[in-house]
């Protein structure tokens, strides 16, 4: 069982994650909802749950702020959000899971089987990370976190030639011939490079850096030729979109 708690100033949004948790993540044992953040502080110290649900937006001190409160933590994080694109920017770069108001129920239980898959203490050193980001969000975001297999790599979105999925795995291929092996899907790696118009899925195994593009050469879908070598199909569904931007 997982211990949790959740922490949201609107109390129907507290009613409705319980609710959902009871029937979609039986795994999940609540043991708290709390209203603002000096409730979570108390709730956190009586409970010491392993997992927090934390609303993004709360009146005297959001979810950022109360975890720069917090200094050192042991427990992972799902946040909550209306949409705030800077925070759920923020949290996509940080590769930390969130979950969209209203809660979707497929989102929650995805959310919280990532939860099994991701050590604590690497979640720790992103929602640090994260923390960077927030308080310096006037300067654009340059790197992503991505979680590996023994932790994660802060890597400038700039270096990312191409990523190749591999089942539950993405290898990224980065410039000076560096390749890193990341413990996510592609589909979670599309998410975290969304705010970078510059990379396009063209294949359902593929994700292009377009910048990195040196030739594309036309056929049923056709294929990329990279500047560091390399080839990669485009699939015939997404060869529109490809000459779209070209």
């Amino acid at each position: 069982m997982i211990k949790a708690i959740a922490i949201d100033d609107e109390g129907r949004c507290l009613e409705t994650l319980s609710l959902l948790l009871q029937e979609y993540c039986p795994e999940v044992t609540l043991l708290a909802t709390c209203r603002s953040a000096a409730q979570g502080f108390e709730a956190l110290r009586q409970f010491q749950p392993e997992l927090v649900f934390l609303d993004v937006e709360m009146p005297n001190m959001n979810g950022f702020r109360m975890l720069e409160q917090l200094g050192d933590f042991n427990f992972s994080v799902i946040f909550t959000t209306s949409y705030d694109q800077y925070a759920i920017r923020a949290i996509r770069y940080s590769a930390l899971d969130y979950l969209l108001k209203p809660v979707d129920p497929r989102e929650l239980e995805s959310a919280v089987k990532k939860y099994y898959q991701q050590r604590p203490t690497v979640a720790a050193e992103q929602l640090r990370f994260l923390l960077e980001q927030v308080n310096g969000r006037n300067n654009p975001f340059t790197k992503l976190a991505v979680p590996t297999t023994d932790g994660f790599e802060l890597i400038p979105a700039n270096d990312i030639i191409r990523c190749e999925a591999d089942d539950n795995y993405t290898y990224l291929f980065l410039r000076n011939n560096k390749k890193v092996v990341a413990s996510r899907t592609l589909k979670d790696i599309e998410e975290q490079l969304k705010p970078f118009s510059c990379f396009l899925r063209v294949h359902h195994s593929f994700l292009v850096n377009l910048n990195e593009i040196v030739k594309y050469t036309r056929g049923e879908g056709g294929y990329l030729s990279m500047s560091d070598g390399s080839t990669v199909n485009v699939s015939r569904s997404r060869k529109e979109s490809l000459l779209k931007w070209f």
